[in-house]
């Protein structure tokens, strides 16, 4: 689409310094310069040296903050990284403007080349798990484990809540709704976040809302939020309309590294029923259903996501079995100590298996053959390549 109908925004040289992004303790940060790229990766330090390595991708609108609660309780199985996508968090926006799926999966797949971390068990939430599912097909050298929470795959019947979310793609849309919203406080703005986002907003602690607030008013200062949130925006809608190789569905049949699938029934952005369909097109998957959850189940029930994902890497080999057994009684205890591994009822056409596994969720496993059109072929620009949708 064309670029004009949006604001001109200055290179990431003259940009303003609007004040600094929390960072949590035990966290650091550190800017990476890339071609056409600068990302901020926030990271914590390992329980110990030679750990595989973990890369975070957040959603719309959210950062590498997203992930502060999940990342300590898998340091001693994962050295974790998240990044912030070009134009959010502490990144400033991509030299090219290009904020689609596959120029944020680009800017992923440039970081892990140039760090020499892949392959990495890779996470996204809503537009990162697009991202990640992109860089999965695209690159499966970076990709060891895929974890994704809510991805934004293609919905034939999106809900209603999520309209808005998608409008912001419609050009004249974002400038038209900050002036709409021009006296709505940080507080406000953060509330009707929170209360699309969670399945139940009251888990948000006063802290993480103070914080949530500070943050939102930093991002309110940026000239190029709201060109970041359009254009990302619109990114995600022209990724749903893409068919044959590069359609995001069609790419999650290609993904070859176990996946975990975390959805939430309380999710208004991505729609829970999407959940067995995803199981059924990732060849390798778990699928954990949280009843209670919303779009950010890493952040209402990390424990949970923890458990889920260290069950992933038992299943995949990667945990040895003291090291299993040590994991799942170490992290989340009031909700591992209620693990019970019953088999549960076979699910829709048998081509995954369910298995009740947490306490606040459900768990499916299941093997899909690889089905066809699953060719190695990469797309052709694939070779380089708090809170949000």
């Amino acid at each position: 689409m064309s670029s004009t109908e949006l604001p001109f925004v200055p290179p990431a040289n003259v940009l303003p310094k609007v004040g600094a992004v929390r960072v949590a303790e035990g966290e650091r940060l550190r800017s990476v310069e890339l071609p056409g790229v600068t990302l901020t990766v926030r990271s914590r330090p390992p329980a110990r040296e030679g750990l595989p390595p973990a890369l975070y991708v957040h959603g719309l609108g959210g950062s590498s903050q997203n992930w502060s609660a999940l990342m300590p309780l898998l340091d001693d199985v994962v050295d974790s990284e998240a990044v912030d996508l070009p134009g959010f968090g502490d990144s400033p926006p991509p030299d090219d403007g290009d904020y689609s799926v596959t120029g944020h999966a680009r800017a992923v797949i440039r970081y892990l080349d140039a760090s020499g971390r892949g392959p990495v068990h890779l996470f996204g939430n809503s537009l990162g798990g697009a991202i990640t599912t992109r860089v999965a097909a695209v690159r499966p050298d970076l990709v060891r484990t895929l974890t994704l929470v809510s991805p934004a795959l293609p919905e034939i019947r999106v809900q209603r809540s999520a309209v808005p979310t998608g409008l912001l793609a419609v050009p004249g849309v974002a400038p038209l709704f900050t002036r709409l919203t021009r006296t709505w406080t940080a507080e406000q703005r953060v509330r009707g976040v929170m209360a699309l986002c969670y399945g139940d907003p009251g888990r948000v602690t006063p802290e993480g809302f103070r914080n949530a607030v500070q943050e939102m008013e930093r991002r309110l200062r940026l000239p190029y939020f709201w060109d970041a949130m359009a254009r990302s925006a619109r990114g995600i809608v022209n990724a749903y309309t893409l068919g044959g190789q590069q359609g995001l569905w069609r790419q999650a049949e290609r993904v070859l590294a176990p996946t975990l699938l975390v959805y939430g029934g309380r999710d208004q952005l991505v729609g829970f029923r999407m959940a067995q369909k995803a199981a059924r097109a990732f060849r390798d998957s778990r699928l954990v259903t949280l009843p209670d959850a919303g779009h950010v189940a890493m952040m209402e029930y990390p424990e949970t996501v923890a458990l889920a994902f260290r069950e992933l890497l038992e299943g995949a080999g990667e945990l040895g079995e003291r090291r299993a057994r040590r994991a799942r009684t170490g992290v989340g205890r009031a909700e591992s100590d209620e693990v019970r591994p019953d088999i549960g009822d076979e699910r829709d056409s048998g081509a995954v298996h369910g298995r009740k596994s947490v306490a606040t969720g459900t768990v499916a496993t299941g093997v899909r053959e690889p089905g066809a059109g699953a060719d190695d072929d990469a797309d052709g620009e694939g070779t380089d390549e708090s809170m949000g949708g």
